[in-house]
């Protein structure tokens, strides 16, 4: 006992010196510096996002961010994916706990810069914001709007509870903290609004921040000619994307006293992905020669992304332009980052390694090895379930015209909404208020397929007498970016016209949000044809490691493996496998589901191999 004593003393007094040593560490913006510990300081930041990596595997992708030359991290939180239902919230499951994943990081020996929003963008699903709050008629988003403002209060204070004590003016390694997101780009497109009014809902999310108990530096991060709207008095001006040095000083010089410091908040290492579009590709060089720049000309970065990871589950958000009412985010979110999605260095890393390491003339400590990579041999499915099928056996929501998937209390996945026809109707099918994709199906054959990706909204039907339609409907993540981000209705959110005549009364709308991996009878083959089906099966494995599924022959849906949602997978590319991470696979039996929508093929099968399959589809522009 007395020699467990002497352990304990000393592993005491180790604990209040490390803590010390720590509290001693200081962080402040000061004649036009970053200064740490007295010292003016350049910051070489890379972000990570760490509810996009499964929590096992943080500290190997922060050992790679360090190993590369870097001396911080940054990241996202999102709002939705910490409060998972109306005041449920969850700072501790999975890869949700925020405080852990920023203690590995300052263990690694990096600071941390957050990046809260409440507004995050980050081709993450409604830019981090909560479905049902459009479900509130009084609460307008990202505005001087109180019920929103009080809204975002009640999440920052959840928050700062979680990592205030991490700030580094508390012994932790959080060193800055930004204001809001990207905010002069919504208000250029939002010029309906009054400046004034969005500089007062700025400034309230910066006031929340402070009342909260966020005492580091405050920052904002705006393209360089959008700071007029959103630079913000009292935080640091940074700006995103920006190649030319001088513009960048230049800019924030005329935003922030005449003077530094100068930092590029997001600087694309790669670039996103969308269902249908090539995967795009920044070469090595280029990365490289920029960087370069910035180190040379004194200006802090962060690489958006160092490290992307995955879309995991219904996280993946979307985007629109011109040409395309919403274009969806792929599940991978490799972003073609020095960091693969599965934690693999690449050539783009070990350029910029050295391109920093003869920067900083630093000896930097050897990257960490690689997750083990297997094989999973063919597994052959054991069961499967027509979805149609289940109808008989659930309960509708009845109305006179479809609902919304908000109106009907569901964020994610997929609603049937169905109507029978006593008397005959003909014509085109108009569902112009389509979100997203839908598969139309007249007494249970599949007859057409409508897509608000392709602006492909009507299909002609003849509908007989005594006939059944449905519509399965899919979410296909709302839009996360622009100013219709206050438009993310999912479902069917106008009405449905048949040869010009609106379809009311008796519609019958069957939930399917598919939030947990469904429970599949093994042994029993139901008959699926084309209509949306699961397929269940067993596979045993004597060792684990990561894999890539191989979809390239399946349709439309999704996988779980063990109760987790690997994501989305389609047939239209570029993204033909999915990531599965070895930590949650186990040595013994181990469960597969896939939930297929198009079901055009027989599918026995599906396998697992070493080498991810984002494929360039040569689409023409």
């Amino acid at each position: 006992m007395k020699h467990r004593s002497i352990i304990l003393s000393i592993f005491s007094v180790f604990i209040c010196l490390n803590v010390f040593s720590q509290a001693n560490h200081t962080f402040e913006i000061k004649d036009g510096n970053f200064v740490y510990d007295g010292k003016p300081i350049q910051i070489h930041s890379g972000e990570m996002h760490f509810a996009r990596v499964p929590r096992p595997y943080w500290r190997q992708r922060l050992k790679m961010i360090k190993a590369m030359g870097l001396n911080t991290v940054a990241t996202y939180v999102f709002w939705n994916y910490q409060e998972t239902a109306p005041g449920v919230w969850d700072f501790k499951s999975d890869s949700r706990d925020i405080a852990a994943f920023v203690k590995i990081a300052q263990e690694e020996g990096l600071m941390v810069i957050l990046r809260p929003g409440p507004y995050a963008c980050a081709e993450w699903e409604f830019g981090g914001y909560p479905w049902w709050l459009q479900k509130n008629k009084d609460l307008v988003i990202r505005n001087n709007n109180k019920p929103f403002l009080d809204s975002c209060r009640v999440y920052i204070n959840k928050l700062a509870d979680q990592v205030k004590s991490l700030q580094i003016t508390h012994g932790g390694p959080i060193i800055m903290v930004q204001v809001e997101n990207e905010f002069g780009s919504y208000v250029e497109q939002r010029k309906d609004i009054p400046l004034a009014q969005h500089k007062a809902y700025s400034m309230a999310i910066k006031q929340e921040l402070l009342d909260a108990g966020f005492d580091v530096p405050l920052f904002t991060s705006d393209g360089s000619w959008l700071l007029e709207g959103g630079s913000i008095t009292g935080a640091l001006p940074t700006v995103n994307g920006e190649d030319d040095t001088v513009k960048v000083k230049e800019t924030i010089n005329a935003y922030h006293d005449h003077k530094g410091p100068y930092m590029v908040a997001e600087f694309y290492p790669g670039w996103l992905d969308h269902w249908g579009e090539d995967f795009v590709t920044v070469t090595a060089s280029d990365v490289v020669k920029q960087t370069n720049k910035y180190l040379k000309s004194g200006i802090s970065f962060n690489y958006y992304m160092i490290h992307g990871g995955t879309n995991f589950g219904f996280t993946a958000g979307a985007n629109y332009d011109e040409k395309h009412a919403i274009q969806p985010d792929i599940t991978s979110y490799d972003y073609d980052a020095p960091i693969s999605e599965a934690g693999w260095s690449t050539a783009k890393y070990d350029s910029l390694r050295k391109c920093i390491q003869a920067f900083t003339a630093e000896k930097l400590t050897p990257a960490p090895s690689p997750i083990k990579v297997i094989d999973l041999p063919a597994v052959k499915f054991n069961g499967s379930v027509n979805l149609l099928s289940m109808l008989k056996d659930m309960t509708p929501v009845k109305a006179d015209t479809p609902m919304t998937f908000e109106d009907l209390n569901q964020g994610f996945g997929y609603v049937l909404y169905r109507r029978k026809f006593n008397q005959p109707i003909s014509g085109k099918l108009m569902v112009n208020g389509l979100r997203d994709y839908a598969l139309i199906y007249l007494n249970g054959k599949l007859i057409g397929e409508l897509n608000r990706n392709t602006n492909t909204y009507t299909l002609d039907v003849n509908i007989p007498f005594n006939s059944t339609l449905d519509i399965f409907v899919e979410n296909m993540g709302r839009i996360n970016y622009g100013s219709q981000i206050t438009q993310n209705l999912k479902g069917i959110i106008s009405p449905v016209v048949i040869g010009g005549h609106e379809i009311t009364g008796n519609w019958q709308m069957f939930k399917f949000p598919i939030a947990q991996s469904p429970a599949i009878a093994s042994g029993s083959f139901e008959a699926v044809a084309e209509n949306p089906a699961l397929y269940h099966a067993n596979f045993m494995l004597k060792e684990t490691g990561d894999t890539f599924l191989d979809m390239s022959k399946w349709g439309k849906g999704i996988v779980f493996v063990n109760g987790h949602n690997l994501g989305r997978y389609w047939k239209t590319g570029p993204q033909q496998t999915l990531y599965l991470p070895g930590c949650w696979l186990k040595k013994g039996e181990n469960e597969i589901v896939v939930f297929e929508q198009i079901n055009k093929t027989t599918h026995l099968d599906i396998n697992g191999i070493k080498t991810p399959q984002l494929n360039r589809l040569n689409v023409k522009k």
